[in-house]
């Protein structure tokens, strides 16, 4: 007899099983929210719980223009990685930090940069015949 979770495709512990496909549409849009110069150096930079206020980010991040920094956060605001706390003080107060959600992102882009850090091994066409 076929168990309930084979029957609509969810493993015992309550993670989907994916198809190749899944998986590839699951990365792609997951590798969308992160495509850009910016967002990964910003989201290294705001790691740990840290609050930056934007000019802190702009220091951090010397090479990005002011309003390139601005659409990399509004859009990661918009993808609920980065939550915008607005201080209603003079002069205004603007911090920037991950949200839950955005802070997991952690142990998988220190995943990759493990992956990335081991040496590449030859390609198949590059090793010699004995």
């Amino acid at each position: 007899m076929t168990s309930t979770h084979e029957k609509v495709r969810y493993s015992p512990e309550g993670e989907a099983i994916h198809t190749p496909i899944s998986a590839a549409e699951g990365v792609e849009r997951a590798l969308k929210m992160l495509e850009g110069r910016w967002k990964l150096l910003i989201l290294f930079h705001l790691f740990g719980g840290k609050l930056l206020r934007f000019s802190e980010l702009e220091r951090a991040l010397p090479a990005i223009s002011q309003k390139m920094l601005i659409q990399q956060l509004r859009q990661m605001e918009t993808d609920g990685i980065v939550r915008r706390i607005v201080h209603h003080q003079v002069p205004p107060k603007v911090e920037y930090g991950l949200t839950d959600w955005g802070q997991a992102l952690c142990p998988a882009l220190d995943a990759l940069l493990k992956w990335a850090a081991h040496p590449r091994p030859a390609a198949e066409g590059d090793r010699k015949a004995p």
